[in-house]
């Protein structure tokens, strides 16, 4: 059993905690496409980023929003985690933040392209791999 709980510990210590946000608007949701170049370049991804020491899931969310896409968040409705598993050793636990209200209108501050697409031209883009699993949970 000793060696279960260091591969626990192992896993917990390597984790990088990230909070990105389901915004939607007139049935479509935005997506972002990470930067050509960057680790997992040209994915597409939802909108937010990693936490900071002692930073809670909506902290982040609200700072990393205003920072990517210059919106301030007015109301989450729910919050679900799940984890990530990369093949490459990331190890993700990602709070999926549902945001029902937002100000301002989405600009690109940093990525490739941001683009609002419905639910059917979701499943056609090329996905961060760790979103794929929840993704397949919602579009059901």
């Amino acid at each position: 059993m000793v060696g279960f709980a260091w591969i626990v510990q192992y896993i917990l210590a390597r984790m990088t905690r990230v909070a990105v946000a389901l915004l939607q608007k007139d049935g479509k949701v935005l997506l972002c496409q990470r930067k050509k170049g960057s680790r997992y370049g040209l994915k597409w991804e939802f909108p937010g980023g990693k936490l900071e020491p002692d930073e809670s899931a909506l902290d982040c969310l609200k700072r990393e929003l205003r920072e990517e896409l210059s919106i301030e968040i007015q109301r989450v409705e729910r919050v679900e985690t799940h984890h990530a598993y990369y093949e490459d050793g990331g190890v993700f636990e990602v709070e999926y933040c549902f945001v029902s209200q937002f100000t301002g209108e989405p600009t690109n501050n940093t990525f490739e392209e941001i683009r609002w697409v419905n639910w059917d031209e979701l499943r056609s883009l090329d996905i961060l791999e760790g979103n794929k699993q929840f993704l397949s949970k919602l579009t059901r």
